[in-house]
């Protein structure tokens, strides 16, 4: 019989707090760590990353109104099928975490459509913040693995 470790038994809660927020509060709490913690975790995925899969998606977003962004970032989320979900789900992971890293930074920039100004985060976004900032580095990357690797949708599966 294979125990879970206290460790993986973290990671688990932290992905499992994530995954079961709705879709803006997934968007929401994205943006929050990315913009938070962004700058110790996102060195690990850029550089083993392949943006040149993400760099015309990119590209195509930053040419949308916000109100098409966040459409587009919540079909991501949501796993809805639409042209750039297809893309999005043939990538690796590392790009996709990427991919996440760079729309942070445009958010920033102003490119793309930040969080609302009057958005207040929910009592579940501020618990699964928390339970992953209480993580080390290497299980704070697996949590955002575990959170951007399924959204999309591969068009190679079933």
């Amino acid at each position: 019989m294979n125990a879970i470790t206290p460790l993986e038994n973290s990671v688990l809660n932290s992905t499992n707090l994530l995954t079961s927020l709705s879709v803006d509060d997934q968007l929401a709490l994205l943006w929050y760590v990315y913009t938070q913690m962004g700058r110790s975790i996102t060195p690990a995925a850029p550089g083993a990353a392949r943006m040149q899969f993400a760099e015309g998606v990119l590209n195509q977003i930053k040419q949308m109104s916000h109100g098409q962004q966040l459409e587009v970032m919540r079909d991501l989320a949501a796993k809805r099928d639409t042209p750039i979900s297809r893309s999005y789900g043939i990538w690796s992971v590392n790009t996709k975490l990427a991919f996440w890293f760079e729309l942070s930074e445009l958010m920033v920039q102003g490119f793309v459509a930040p969080i609302p100004p009057n958005y207040q985060a929910s009592g579940d976004v501020v618990q699964a913040l928390e339970s992953i900032k209480e993580l080390d580095f290497g299980q704070q990357i697996t949590v955002l693995r575990n959170a951007v690797v399924n959204m999309g949708v591969d068009p190679f599966a079933e």
